[in-house]
């Protein structure tokens, strides 16, 4: 059994070995190559994150997914170093609307380079992804920017919050559809059509990898709250500290409205202080921690993945599927 991949996921078959760490590997060399610039100055900061490292979550799940057809066709390893880029794209984007200090243990873009820098940089790695996707026609370059429109949406549904009346939870699970889910299923998707995959494989994988995403990204907000360490590569608390709504507060703010309990009435009115002060912070942090709220989002990033690992029942029996089932351990185990 080899370890491989972003979470440790074990690997029981040398020949899916070889074919996950040979992807990973030109995923890696293409993104240093698409991340290039006749300028030093914008290779350097286009390469800031790439070099930081990063769990490489969405090129494994292209790797995974062309499991299902040839994993050596030629569209397979450019269309993870597309989704790969995107993905790094926004985290330039996210780190200035966030203010964020660190990104993936080291110091964000706008911290070093300032936000106009941070946007300009996110901005050309966006044209360098599309550079790209171009060579693999039409139908992969509809995909990927109704995939894009769709994560633009829920990051602005996000900032604009729920209408009135509307459930703040059931909001937010709908801009994490978009914001996270929306990439991670393309990942599966282009896995599985590149590599010429059947096309009810590829709409399995596809709704496979929707669910995925948001389980991963509430085990994010899991890790944000519970951490004592930078395992989410980010300073423990950073959403906490500036006022982004996740699902832990938001399951805490319900609990308040429905009970009106004092504590949970005093967390709130210290989550909605300020928590630029390092005390406050930390208070709110404990208290956040050994509040109720936060098991009941490990609960539901629990059924996100559970509904992913039920997608995959029609596919054919294997190791491909044995590990992609595993990816749904290895993201409730983040959460754990």
């Amino acid at each position: 059994m080899t370890v491989v991949g972003p979470f440790g996921l074990s690997v029981r078959d040398q020949a899916l070995e070889a074919d996950v760490q040979a992807g990973l590997a030109a995923v890696e060399a293409g993104l240093l190559d698409a991340t290039k610039s006749d300028v030093p100055f914008i290779t350097e900061a286009a390469q800031h994150l790439v070099l930081a490292g990063g769990k490489r979550f969405r090129p494994l799940l292209v790797m995974l997914a062309a499991q299902f057809g040839d994993p050596y066709a030629p569209g397979v390893v450019p269309s993870a170093v597309v989704v790969e880029l995107t993905h790094l794209a926004t985290l330039y984007h996210d780190d200035v609307m966030d203010e964020a200090d660190v990104r993936r243990g080291v110091d964000s873009a706008n911290t070093r380079w300032g936000n106009s820098i941070a946007v300009l940089t996110g901005d050309f790695l966006f044209a360098r992804a599309s550079h790209t996707l171009a060579d693999l026609g039409p139908e992969a370059v509809r995909i990927q920017s109704e995939a894009f429109e769709r994560l633009v949406t829920g990051q602005i549904l996000e900032t604009a919050g729920p209408t009135d009346g509307r459930d703040p939870v059931e909001h937010y699970l709908d801009v994490l559809g978009g914001k996270t889910g929306s990439l991670v299923a393309v990942s599966c998707r282009f896995g599985a059509m590149m590599s010429g995959a059947d096309e009810s494989v590829v709409d399995i994988l596809t709704q496979y990898g929707e669910r995925l995403g948001v389980a991963f990204q509430l085990a994010d907000d899991v890790l944000d709250i519970a951490s004592d360490s930078h395992e989410s590569g980010k300073t423990p608390g950073t959403d906490l500290r500036e006022g982004i709504p996740t699902l832990p507060v938001l399951h805490l703010r319900a609990a308040a409205a429905a009970h009106g309990r004092p504590e949970d009435l005093e967390l709130v009115a210290l989550i909605d202080g300020d928590l630029g002060d390092d005390e406050r912070h930390a208070e709110a942090l404990r208290r956040l921690r050994a509040h109720p709220a936060l098991e009941q989002a490990r609960r539901d990033t629990v059924r996100y993945a559970e509904e992913a690992r039920a997608m995959l029942a029609p596919l054919p029996e294997g190791y491909a599927k044995a590990a992609l089932a595993e990816m749904c351990d290895a993201v409730v185990h983040r959460a754990g």
